[in-house]
């Protein structure tokens, strides 16, 4: 039984060092995936208190702050429509 060595997929970061170093990295984009909007950097005050109840729940559930404010505000965006809708 003759063991086949699999060509393994280089990192986002090799790819990015193969491209600073002028190689042709054409063959690892698909064009398949969609455009995203650029994203708008924004500062929101807290106080402490919440601060310190998003820190402790962000730690419980293993995810940055930021994710968890993005994730609850969206699902509070979408709660907000979907009430919306149910109303009229």
């Amino acid at each position: 039984m003759s063991k086949t060595a699999k060509k393994k997929k280089p990192t986002a970061d090799e790819i990015a060092e193969m491209a600073m170093s002028g190689k042709d990295i054409s063959r690892y984009f698909t064009n398949k995936g969609g455009m995203r909007p650029p994203v708008k950097r924004v500062n929101v005050d807290f106080t402490l208190d919440m601060l310190k109840e998003l820190d402790a729940l962000a730690k419980e559930l293993n995810i940055s702050r930021q994710a968890l404010i993005k994730t609850y505000l969206r699902q509070a965006l979408d709660q907000h429509y979907i009430a919306r809708q149910t109303q009229g």
